[in-house]
């Protein structure tokens, strides 16, 4: 089992900064690919960032030059983070943390309980 929490989120205005963080406990050496999805009021959730195997990066064309995702995996940390600059309004949404967990040939994927950002004036 992976536990996921997520922190950061909050109210800022069109074209503001924020940055949200997530912490993974328990079976992390099962961790293959870790990052983030969001779910906007009545839509269906979607991919915004995510570490895939080999380190590899993959961002939605929506974020693309706007949004960074980092990791902090020293001193026993398992952090990842989403770097948001000029944030939008259609970027409000419920910002969820997924971390795959792989065990031989099969995977499980765990969620966060998700942190809302708000994009409003």
């Amino acid at each position: 089992q992976v536990r996921l929490v997520e922190s950061g989120g909050g109210l800022v205005q069109p074209g503001g900064s924020l940055r949200l963080s997530c912490a993974a406990s328990g079976s992390i050496f099962s961790i293959n690919a870790m990052g983030w999805y969001r779910q906007a009021p009545g839509k269906e959730r979607e991919l915004v960032a995510m570490f895939t195997s080999g380190d590899s990066t993959n961002y939605s064309d929506s974020v693309k030059g706007r949004f960074t995702i980092s990791r902090d995996n020293a001193n026993a940390k398992n952090m990842v983070y989403l770097q948001m600059n000029s944030l939008k309004p259609e970027d409000t949404a419920v910002y969820y943390c997924r971390a795959d967990g792989w065990y031989g040939s099969t995977v499980e994927y765990y969620w966060g309980k998700g942190t809302l950002v708000n994009v409003s004036s």
